[in-house]
């Protein structure tokens, strides 16, 4: 950047005392704002904030940028979209021509079990679609009592009704009041709480959670592949097959949450298709447009079209479809093809994960793993609160996420910035333990 330290500092303070007087963030004390660290530029994995501090972003924000930031050719796109067409609503029987590309995009790269596509404007209101339409096509088909969605202690599926409802992360839901009803649950399935027959006991529970309940009640089984917020926690060997299979003899729908883990984020576009699984419905928004703009898709199978066919779908979302969000969509799925970034990022996590493998030896530190870019290290004790705020003071960005520091860089970060990344992580740690 070129803007001089003096006039940095003036404009980081302007902005800073704005945003303390007139926003609140998620996820922070009402009446106690913080001073915000008010990023004006991105690029690659680079950011730069307001004062002129420059970061690795080792987090992606949320996940939601495998292309990296600043992608020149995606803002182009987005000019051109809004120059012909900027938004129409695509209730009933309008539609636009970005939009049914994207489905047809989506259709080519999703597993073999998807047929149709639902757009959204984000992951909450995915899940809120795909809880609706489960219990919606099961009241159809003449089994009104179908509406119970089983869900997982750590399970994050987002802050609306039902995605809330189905969080299985108490701290994210205190205060709110009812939630809507019918939610049941099943452990976390996290191999290091369960150990070496973790897949075994997991699958026991869940044959008798379907038994004490009756499958005649329960529309739908709700899950991530892997666990973001609740910790980066990818299941114990054979799971998902084998809830595939219990899920399949019982008639119950199976909803995969890939709202962070599908585009990439795994070397398959989808986490589903990495787990050997064929959805019933897929959730996804985040790396669909490497948030440029707000962007989310539900995938829908062919077994929840059979059984909601000729239901009036009374839902949906005023910009639903957006051409120009869609454009933008399918342009960041075009370069995630077109540069390999779905290989390369095989290669980054593993570098990444190795690098950081041996913090396990480490009395702080119970578990360091991950799945692709998608990276946790696991606080037996200590603060990884402080961790994040030791590393974002050395120009690295991590997330603390509960008692585990989680990672998920943009798929074009470059060796010598994942090399930084381990050793700025790997100081902080350390000195969490010290």
């Amino acid at each position: 950047m070129t803007t001089s330290t003096s006039t940095a500092q003036e404009l980081d303070h302007e902005l800073s005392a704005l945003d303390t007087a007139s926003i609140i963030h998620p996820h922070t004390v009402i009446g106690s704002p913080s001073n915000p660290v008010v990023f004006v530029k991105g690029e690659g994995a680079r950011l730069w904030d307001a004062a002129g501090n420059e970061y690795i972003d080792g987090t992606c924000g949320l996940w939601q940028c495998p292309v990296g930031h600043g992608r020149r050719e995606l803002a182009e796109v987005a000019y051109n979209q809004m120059s012909t067409l900027e938004f129409y609503s695509s209730f009933g029987d309008y539609s636009n021509e970005p939009s049914i590309r994207l489905a047809q995009k989506l259709l080519d790269i999703a597993p073999a079990s998807i047929e149709k596509v639902f757009f959204t404007n984000g992951g909450s209101e995915g899940n809120e679609t795909a809880v609706k339409l489960a219990r919606l096509a099961w009241h159809h088909a003449g089994q009104p009592d179908r509406t119970v969605i089983l869900a997982r202690t750590g399970g994050y599926h987002g802050m609306g009704g039902a995605s809330l409802a189905a969080t299985g992360i108490d701290r994210l839901r205190a205060g709110y009041g009812p939630l809507i009803p019918g939610i049941e649950w099943l452990s976390k399935p996290h191999g290091l709480a369960h150990g070496e027959n973790a897949t075994d006991i997991l699958i026991d529970e869940l044959e008798d959670r379907i038994a004490e309940i009756g499958a005649d009640r329960i529309a739908a089984f709700i899950g991530e592949p892997i666990l973001g917020v609740g910790g980066m926690v990818p299941p114990p060997e054979g799971y998902w097959p084998r809830v595939q299979e219990v899920l399949r003899k019982h008639g119950i729908l199976f909803i995969a949450d890939e709202i962070v883990t599908a585009f990439g984020r795994t070397g398959e576009w989808f986490a589903s298709t990495y787990y050997g699984v064929e959805p019933d419905i897929i959730v996804t928004a985040k790396g669909i447009s490497s948030g440029y703009l707000p962007m989310g898709a539900v995938l829908i199978g062919r077994r929840v079209l059979d059984i909601a066919d000729g239901a009036l779908f009374l839902h949906g979302f005023t910009y639903n479809g957006h051409p120009v969000a869609s454009a933008v969509a399918l342009k960041n799925i075009e370069i995630i093809e077109q540069e390999g970034l779905m290989a390369r990022g095989l290669g980054i996590g593993r570098r990444l994960l190795e690098g950081l493998k041996p913090l396990e030896q480490l009395p702080i530190v119970a578990e360091v793993r991950g799945v692709g870019t998608l990276i946790g290290i696991e606080f037996a004790t200590g603060d990884t609160a402080s961790v994040q705020a030791g590393a974002r003071a050395n120009g690295v960005i991590v997330r603390a996420s509960g008692n585990t520091i989680v990672m998920s860089p943009p798929l074009v970060i470059s060796e010598a910035d994942v090399d930084r990344i381990i050793a700025v992580v790997t100081e902080q740690v350390e000195a969490a333990g010290a």
